[in-house]
C-alpha cells in the first residue's frame, strides 16, 4: 500500500508522537489490518496487541483481551460486592505480567466494534491497579481499531438487564473509563479492497442504513433463486450459523465420493482449542473445496487468507489446489501456527513476543461454506450470500463487503430494509466523531500536551512523599516490635526530603507551566530544555543526599508476620519510586526525547527487585507426563458434551492444560481435586463429582491403587532435555541387558507405562527393534487395526484392536511406523 494515504499517516504520528486515546475506523477494505501489521515496525513504544476472541487474537498476532489481564467472561460492574470480593482472585498476575503492565506504553485493541463497554472498564481496572495510576487505563495509550458497522458486541438478555443501569449501550464507546479521556477517531477513506464505485456506494449505502429503493433493487438483481454454481467457479457460501455451514460443508463432502484423506495437526506446548485456526483433524477429498486460511509464508506467496481453490490431487503429504483463474496448481504444504505471550527481555528490557504453542497443519478448511462471524478480515472473489438468518447488527454488511465485485456476488434471497438496520446509538457516535476530525493543528498540540505531561510527571513526586509518610507513620506507630538498622531518624529524614525535594518540586512544576505557555514543543525549545537540565542535576543531587543512606539502605526485623508483610510492601514502593524517578530525571541530563524518557522509566520498573520471598511454584505436567491417555479421551469427550449441554466453549469448562493435571494426578475426593493447579472452588462446585466420580471409575478399572506422579514442570532444570535422554538411556540400556519392563520399573520406581514410552522414544529413532518388543503376529494384527481405523488417533485405533491390545503396545507400533516414514 504505497504511497501511504493521508488518514493512515495521521494515525501513525498521533501513535508514534502522542498520549492520544484513538479509534481508527474505516469501511471495510480500507487499510485497518495492513496498518496494524506495520505498527510495531514503526513505533518505539512498548506494546501489545489485543483482540476480544481467539480468532481475531489470533489474525492479528496477539492475545485475547480476557487472557491477558485474566478477566471473567460475566458482566463486569465496577464497585459491586462480587467484583470486590473477586478483584484480588481476577488480577493475581504473574511477576512478569506485572513488568509488561508496569512498563506499556501502547495498548492495541483491534476489532472494537466487538468490545462491550464492560469489557473496556474491566481493563481500565486492570491497568489502574497494577500501574498504581488514577489515569483512564492506568495512562497507557490506548489504539482501538474496527469498524463499529460490522459485527457488534454481544450481550445476552439477562447480561444486558444488569449492565443497562450502568451503560447507555453495550458498544465500547458507552466506557466509563473511555468518557474520562479526550477520544479522537480518525476514518480511513479510501477502499483498496472493491473498486468499482458503484458498488462501493451500494455497500456505503447498506452501512449506514441509507437503503433507497433504487439501491435495493440494484442490490436484488444479484439474487438469483436456486442458484447452482459449477464446479470450477469457487462460490463460497456465506451463512449465519455454524451449524448451517457444516451442514452445507459436510453434505457436500459426501456427495463426491472417493477416497477420504485424514490429515492430523501436530500440537505442542499451550495452544488452546478456542484458537485453533483450522480443524486438528482435517478429511479432504480430491475435488474438495478448500480455502486457505493463512497467507503463504513462502516468498511465492501463492496463497492468501480467504482464497478458495479445488483440491485436484492429494499424493503423500502434498495437497495440490487449484484455484481459479490459476494457470498452474499450489502445492500446499503443513504450516505452524504460533501462540504467543509477552513476555521482558532482561537483557534490552523491551517487550517482546514469546512463543508457547504450535500449531502445525495444512491451511485449507473445507469452504462450500463458511459463517459470516468467521469471514470478517477476509476477502473473496465470488460468494454466494445466505443472510436471511441474520440476526447481529453489521451482518449483513459484513458479508457483502467480503466480495472484490458485485458481479461476484450472489443472493440466496432478497435484501429488505430490515436486514441491514444500523444501531441508532451508532449513528449517533459517527455523527460526533465526525463532527471535530482530527487534523494536522490538533496533532501538533497533541504533540505539545503529551510531552508537556511526561514533563510534568518526571518531576511529580507526590507518590513518593506519600509512600515515605506512610513508611514513618507505619514505623513510628510500632517502634516497640520493631528493630531498624541501617538508617538514621526516619522522622528527620521525611522533613528534610518535604523541604528540600517535595516542596520544591511542586513550585518548580508551577514554574512549568507558565513556561509552557508559550506552546512550544518541548524537545526543541531551548529554555525549556535549559530549565530541565539544571533542574534534572539538582534533583539527582538531593536525592542522592537524602535517601542513599536512610530509605535505600534500611533494614527492619520483626516477629509480627502481618506487619513484617505491611512494611515490605511500603518499604518497596517508596525504594520503587525512588529508583524510577531518579531514572526518569537522569533521561534529561542532556536534552529531552519521549521515547528516551520512556525508556528510561520502563527499564527502571523492569529492572527493580523488591525484597519478597519466592513463593513454590505449583507443580505442573504437560501432555508428555500423560500415562493414561484412556482416560485423558473419557474426560476429553466429557467436557465436550458438558460444553454442549451448556452452550458455551470447551475452554469455559475446563482448560486443557487443568484436564492434563487431572489425568496425571488422579484425584479420587473433591479435596484432592480442590488441591490440582487451575482447580478452583467453582469448578469443583459445578463439575467436581463428574470428574472424580470418572477418575474413580478409571482407577477401579485399572486396579491403580497409588499414583506415582512424574518430576513436575516447575521442578525440571532448564537442561531438561538431557535429562530427559539421561533417564531414557538408563531404560534401554536396562532393557537391552535382558530386564523386563516390568523389572525396571521395580528397580527404577517408575511406573512400567514411563518405561515403555521410553523404548517407545528409541523405537522411533531406530535404536531398537520394534522386533523385540512385538512378536511378528502382534504387528501384523496391530497395523490391521490402524488401518482399518477411522482415524489415526489412540482412541479410535484402540477402538478398533478391542481389549486384547494396550495403548502401548499401540504406541510401540506407530512409533516403528514414523521411524519406516522418516527413513523413506
Amino acid at each position: 500500500m504505497s504511497p501511504i494515504n493521508h488518514q493512515l499517516q495521521l494515525a501513525s504520528d498521533f501513535v508514534q508522537y502522542t498520549g492520544s486515546t484513538l479509534f481508527l475506523t474505516g469501511k471495510a477494505g480500507t487499510g485497518k489490518t495492513t496498518f496494524l501489521h506495520g505498527l510495531q515496525e514503526q513505533t518505539p513504544k512498548r506494546m501489545i496487541i489485543t483482540a476480544p476472541t481467539g480468532v481475531a487474537a489470533m489474525n492479528a498476532g496477539g492475545v485475547t483481551l480476557h487472557s491477558f489481564f485474566q478477566l471473567p467472561f460475566g458482566p463486569y460492574i465496577p464497585g459491586s460486592d462480587s467484583y470486590e470480593r473477586n478483584s484480588q482472585r481476577q488480577f493475581r498476575f504473574s511477576k512478569e505480567k506485572k513488568k509488561i503492565i508496569q512498563s506499556l506504553d501502547l495498548l492495541v485493541i483491534d476489532e472494537i466494534s466487538m468490545v462491550r463497554a464492560d469489557l473496556l472498564d474491566a481493563v481500565d481496572a486492570a491497568l489502574r491497579r497494577h500501574r498504581h495510576s488514577e489515569q483512564p487505563f492506568g495512562g497507557v495509550q490506548l489504539l482501538m481499531i474496527g469498524d463499529l458497522h460490522q459485527l457488534s458486541p454481544v450481550a445476552k438478555q439477562h447480561e444486558w438487564n444488569l449492565l443497562q443501569k450502568y451503560y447507555e449501550s453495550v458498544y465500547f464507546f458507552s466506557s466509563k473509563a473511555l468518557s474520562q479521556t479526550e477520544l479522537l477517531t480518525i476514518e480511513l477513506k479510501h477502499i483498496y479492497r472493491q473498486s468499482d464505485e458503484n458498488f462501493i456506494s451500494i455497500l456505503n449505502s447498506v452501512r449506514e442504513n441509507r437503503l433507497d429503493p433504487p439501491t435495493i433493487n440494484a442490490l436484488n438483481e444479484r439474487f438469483i433463486s436456486d442458484f447452482i454454481p459449477s464446479e470450477d467457479q469457487g462460490y463460497i457460501t456465506l451463512t449465519t450459523h455454524n451449524a448451517s455451514a457444516e451442514s452445507i460443508n459436510q453434505t457436500r463432502l459426501r456427495e463426491l465420493g472417493g477416497k477420504k484423506y485424514s490429515f492430523t495437526a501436530a500440537i505442542s506446548g499451550d495452544f488452546p482449542e478456542h484458537i485453533y485456526p483450522t480443524l486438528p483433524q482435517l478429511t479432504l477429498k480430491k475435488g474438495a473445496q478448500v480455502m486457505f486460511v493463512r497467507n503463504d509464508p513462502s516468498p511465492e506467496k501463492e496463497y492468501y487468507n480467504g482464497k478458495i481453490g479445488k483440491i485436484t490431487a492429494i499424493i503423500g503429504k502434498t495437497i495440490f489446489v487449484l484455484c481459479p483463474g490459476d494457470a498452474e496448481e499450489v502445492e500446499v504444504e503443513p504450516v505452524s501456527w504460533e501462540n504467543i505471550k509477552y513476555t521482558i527481555n532482561e537483557a534490552n528490557k523491551e517487550i517482546e513476543e514469546e512463543v508457547v504453542g504450535r500449531f502445525d497443519q495444512y491451511p485449507l478448511k473445507l469452504a462450500w461454506a463458511i459463517t459470516i462471524h468467521k469471514s470478517q478480515g477476509l476477502t473473496f472473489e465470488r460468494a454466494i450470500i445466505d443472510a436471511q438468518g441474520a440476526f447481529a447488527h453489521g451482518q449483513v454488511y459484513v458479508a457483502l463487503s467480503r466480495c472484490k465485485t458485485l458481479e461476484g456476488l450472489v443472493l440466496s434471497s432478497p435484501i429488505s430494509t430490515s436486514g441491514v438496520a444500523t444501531d441508532r446509538v451508532v449513528l449517533q457516535f459517527d455523527k460526533l466523531c465526525r463532527s471535530n476530525p482530527p487534523s494536522e493543528r490538533i496533532l501538533h498540540e497533541a504533540k505539545i500536551s503529551y510531552q508537556q505531561k511526561l514533563l510534568y510527571e518526571c518531576f511529580d513526586f507526590t507518590l513518593l512523599a506519600k509512600h515515605l509518610g506512610y513508611l514513618v507513620h507505619l514505623l513510628k506507630r510500632n517502634a516497640r516490635v520493631i528493630q531498624l538498622s541501617g538508617t538514621g531518624d526516619l522522622t528527620l529524614i521525611e522533613q528534610q526530603a518535604r523541604e528540600s525535594i517535595f516542596s520544591v518540586s511542586e513550585n518548580f512544576r508551577n514554574q512549568l507551566w507558565t513556561i509552557f505557555k508559550d506552546n512550544n514543543l518541548p524537545e526543541t525549545d531551548k529554555h525549556i530544555l535549559d530549565r530541565i537540565k539544571k533542574a534534572s542535576y539538582w534533583f539527582q543531587e538531593k536525592f542522592s543526599a537524602i535517601f542513599d543512606g536512610s530509605v535505600q539502605s534500611l533494614h527492619f526485623e520483626t516477629d509480627n508476620k502481618e506487619l513484617r508483610k505491611k512494611i515490605s510492601n511500603v518499604l518497596n514502593n517508596c525504594r520503587k519510586e525512588i529508583v524510577v524517578k531518579s531514572a526518569g530525571m537522569k533521561s534529561c541530563e542532556n536534552g529531552f526525547s519521549p521515547s528516551g524518557y520512556l525508556r528510561a522509566v520502563s527499564v527502571a520498573e523492569i529492572d527493580f527487585q523488591p525484597l519478597t520471598v519466592k513463593k513454590q511454584q505449583a507443580a505442573t505436567y504437560t501432555e508428555s507426563d500423560i500415562e493414561h491417555p484412556e482416560l485423558f479421551d473419557i474426560l476429553r469427550d466429557w467436557r465436550t458434551a458438558k460444553a454442549t449441554e451448556l452452550d458455551v466453549a470447551r475452554f469455559q469448562v475446563l482448560y486443557q492444560r487443568v484436564l492434563i493435571q487431572i489425568v496425571v494426578c488422579l484425584p479420587q475426593s473433591l479435596k484432592e481435586l480442590l488441591a490440582i493447579p487451575g482447580v478452583g472452588k467453582k469448578t469443583v462446585e459445578n463439575y467436581g463429582d463428574d470428574i472424580v466420580t470418572l477418575v474413580r471409575t478409571y482407577r477401579e478399572k485399572e486396579n491403580i491403587e497409588t499414583v506415582s506422579l512424574p518430576e513436575p514442570e516447575a521442578n525440571k532444570p532448564k537442561t531438561m532435555e538431557s535429562r530427559k535422554e539421561s533417564t531414557r538411556d538408563i531404560s534401554l540400556e536396562m532393557f537391552t541387558a535382558g530386564k523386563s519392563v516390568k523389572d525396571i520399573a521395580g528397580e527404577r520406581g517408575l511406573a512400567p507405562s514411563t518405561i515403555e514410552k521410553h523404548l517407545c522414544f528409541f523405537v522411533q529413532t531406530g535404536k531398537l527393534s520394534v522386533d523385540t518388543l512385538l512378536s511378528p503376529d502382534l504387528q501384523k494384527r496391530i497395523a490391521a487395526g490402524i488401518a482399518a481405523a477411522e482415524d489415526d488417533t489412540l482412541k479410535a485405533i484402540k477402538s478398533q484392536l478391542g481389549d486384547d491390545f494396550s495403548y502401548s503396545q499401540i504406541q510401540m507400533m506407530l512409533a516403528h511406523r514414523r521411524f519406516l516414514e522418516k527413513s523413506e
